[in-house]
């Protein structure tokens, strides 16, 4: 990154293997444990069911206070009637013009469609655990002004307009199998609501990060129903924490076919249709060819989304460089590119310049 960008802190040897350790304790999907005060404290803001029946008895009174304009026979006021009436009439028109004047959902700056219109420019790491990239090291405001910042320097060398994202790690994969005996913790919606929610108000787009380990990524991805029913909230799917039969996180690396790939891919176009969202992104992480089996196969043909192969190799920049060009072999014309960048273990870090220099220019990328 620039000198003048924000910088994150320097992860130490097994610290990654922390990170997965430290997973296992946050709250999943489903789990009856409680969430982390971040997200309690966005809970405390909500009445409890007290003040709810509170309200509801309020409201009754009121009611039957209303009930005593009523004449001793039982007979409303004419008057009474007659506005009844016409609000009634009115009803349909305000409905009409309410149906008129709503427009189509759109994108976080705009338009329906993702890709030539815009590059993306995003934080990644899962909320809490600062060892699995920069969106973990503070609060989602701390996130949105990182990739504010970011978007602004890479927009010097770019055309396009550069849109902040966040990709949160929203299934984290850890080393014990846990109470699924997947090897992954998918986090409960609350802890990753607060995060969705403060994007929209930003206008900052949202990409969903799975690393299901030996659960389907179908599965998981329905889990999030809720947030990739919403037009700013893409998916992206790890297949290095994508694991086989016999296999465990840190031993072996994780691959997906391309048939599991276009179940996914079937599904979230499906989703986006029926809510009539605009074009959702779907990022699929590689950093060798065995990590997709089959990847001619991937169907493309989704007008709903819009592919993109993340090249998340590291090291020096020839290293970063070759995995880039050797990942292009063979790629369909209809998946765009994207390029990670790393704090720790690329040696440098790739500047804003020196990144968007890179043939051909990456339409997403992020930083961990």
């Amino acid at each position: 990154m620039d000198a003048t960008a924000p910088t994150s802190q320097t992860r130490r040897p097994g610290l990654m293997l922390g990170a997965m350790l430290l997973a296992v304790t946050l709250p999943a999907c489903g789990s009856s444990a409680g969430a982390p005060e971040d997200a309690s404290s966005e809970q405390s803001d909500v009445a409890p069911e007290g003040d709810d029946a509170g309200d509801a008895a309020e409201a009754a009174d009121a009611d039957a206070e209303g009930g005593a304009d009523e004449d001793s026979t039982g007979a409303a006021d004419p008057a009474d009637g007659e506005d009844s009436a016409d609000q009634e009439d009115s009803a349909p028109d305000a409905q009409a013009d309410a149906q008129a004047e709503a427009e189509p959902a759109e994108l976080p700056g705009g338009g329906d469609t993702l890709f030539p219109d815009r590059r993306f420019l995003a934080a990644y790491g899962a909320p809490g655990i600062p060892a699995l990239g920069v969106l973990g090291e503070g609060e989602p405001e701390d996130a949105a002004e990182r990739v504010k910042f970011y978007a602004e320097q890479y927009q010097e060398h770019s055309e396009e307009p550069v849109q902040p994202a966040f990709e949160i790690i929203t299934s984290i994969a850890t080393n014990e199998p846990g109470l699924d005996g997947n090897y992954s913790n998918a986090l409960d919606p609350e802890v990753i609501e607060p995060w969705v929610d403060l994007a929209a108000e930003e206008d900052i787009y949202v990409v969903l990060d799975l690393q299901p380990g030996h659960a389907s990524f179908l599965d998981q991805a329905q889990r999030y129903e809720e947030f990739l029913a919403q037009p700013h909230v893409g998916l992206a799917l790890d297949p290095e924490w994508r694991l086989s039969e016999g296999q465990r996180h840190m031993e072996q690396i994780g691959s997906v076919s391309a048939e599991e790939i276009n179940e996914v891919a079937d599904w979230l176009a499906g989703l986006t249709a029926e809510h009539e969202l605009p074009q959702k992104l779907l990022v699929l992480h590689q950093f060798n060819h065995a990590m997709i089996s089959s990847r001619e196969e991937i169907d493309t043909s989704h007008e709903e989304l819009a592919i993109l192969l993340h090249a998340d190799g590291h090291g020096t920049p020839q290293m970063k460089t070759e995995t880039y060009e050797t990942l292009q072999q063979g790629l369909s014309e209809d998946i765009w590119l994207g390029w990670k960048n790393f704090y720790d273990e690329d040696s440098p870090t790739f500047t804003s310049e020196q990144t968007f220099d890179v043939d051909p220019k990456p339409w997403f990328v992020s930083y961990q």
